[in-house]
């Protein structure tokens, strides 16, 4: 399973034409997805320079790719998100280095703009070999990403061994993007072993996305099957999927981590 965000943007841009019910969500997204690759691109193509992890440090190279983000953002978010891109326009370096490294020391998934901005520099970070610094201590989990510790976003299923007849699960970081092995029949929140206390709801027009529910610490996840549709991509078809959430939330559960548009 290897996506690119090129693949995330035309997987989009046929959700959108292929659910006019989601048109205005996958708009967005779609709009959303295009000014991140934008930032991923002029980091990575930036000639004599690679991240350093420093917030503090790589900012001067970051706040360049930053304006593009926000006036997509401006143009077809919300109202309420739009005027905050527009504050945000006026925002000086120390102001961004705050806003970055708040949201690096707390990764709050209700953080939108430090969070959008982040996704496509961690993944190059990442990518090139650099470890991000950080200021806080987190607990390495086989539920947190291996890289930056960031929470799942959404599981996938896969068939890595053609041997295998129940397929595998990874789990999608939120922050980085970085797809990472984990158990199948287990909580990507409080690690719960007992089947009895995992639950599953799918619905018929999303018949290979489903909720992974717990019982136990009464959080959930969504998970992309990839053996019933390969051509869904797991973060792009998890936003596309939004009434799942509905039903998660109206029994009580609570997200592992929020998606950019906020579901």
């Amino acid at each position: 399973m290897r996506q690119t965000w090129e693949s995330r943007i035309q997987r989009a841009e046929h959700l959108r034409s292929d659910r006019p019910q989601f048109h205005e969500i996958l708009s967005f997204y779609q709009t959303l997805l295009n000014a991140q690759a934008e930032i991923y691109r002029f980091l990575r193509t930036r000639r004599g320079w690679l991240p350093s992890g420093a917030i503090e440090s790589d900012l001067s190279v970051l706040l360049d790719a930053i304006p593009g983000l926000l006036k997509a953002v401006k143009k077809a978010a919300p109202e309420t998100l739009a005027l905050e891109a527009e504050s945000l326009m006026r925002a000086n370096s120390s102001e961004w280095v705050e806003l970055l490294s708040d949201y690096w020391a707390s990764r709050s998934d209700r953080q939108f703009f430090a969070k959008a901005v982040f996704q496509p520099y961690a993944c190059w970070a990442r990518e090139a070999g650099v470890s991000l610094a950080t200021n806080r201590m987190v607990e390495a989990s086989e539920c947190r990403c291996p890289f930056c510790y960031g929470k799942p976003q959404v599981a996938a299923l896969t068939i890595k061994e053609t041997s295998s007849e129940s397929g595998n699960r990874d789990l999608v970081c939120s922050t980085c993007l970085l797809t990472w092995p984990f158990r199948r029949v287990v909580c990507a929140n409080c690690l719960e072993e007992n089947p009895a206390k995992i639950g599953y709801y799918h619905a018929p027009e999303f018949e290979y996305v489903r909720v992974e529910a717990c019982d136990s610490c009464r959080y959930y996840i969504k998970s992309v099957d990839l053996t019933k549709y390969g051509f869904a991509d797991p973060l792009v078809d998890e936003v596309a999927s939004a009434p799942l959430d509905l039903w998660a939330r109206d029994h009580d559960y609570t997200k592992i981590e929020m998606n950019l548009i906020g579901v």
